[in-house]
């Protein structure tokens, strides 16, 4: 069962900007996109890098350790690295590509909620 918490105000983000929250102890980036609001995952699936030192261009969002790509509307991933050849598969292999978790974004107002699973 999830449940809707307050993240940040609109007025927090600007068009084409992310920002790094705390909610209900979990790291989450906001981004906002074309007048959207996203939510995911403030670390990287491949090793943990912190994506609030990232970059967002339109709704690709880029790891700062090694250029991982993540589309912020729904997690799935674009690039894994920017590695290649033999250096790719065996990051690969020692790190699967997995998708970066995203969450249900609602703005009530100006208040921007993310939905998290009740544990």
């Amino acid at each position: 069962m999830s449940e809707f918490f307050e993240a940040a105000r609109v007025t927090d983000l600007k068009e084409g900007t992310i920002k790094k929250v705390m909610v209900s102890g979990h790291g989450i980036l906001l981004a906002m996109v074309k007048g959207h609001y996203y939510a995911v995952d403030i670390l990287c699936p491949h090793l943990e890098g912190d994506l609030s030192q990232g970059t967002l261009w339109e709704t690709t969002l880029t790891c700062p350790m090694h250029n991982s790509q993540f589309d912020v509307r729904d997690g799935h991933v674009i690039r894994w690295t920017d590695q290649t050849g033999i250096r790719l598969t065996l990051a690969s292999q020692t790190h699967p590509p997995r998708p970066l978790k995203h969450y249900p974004v609602l703005v009530e107002g100006d208040k921007i909620l993310i939905a998290l699973e009740r544990f």
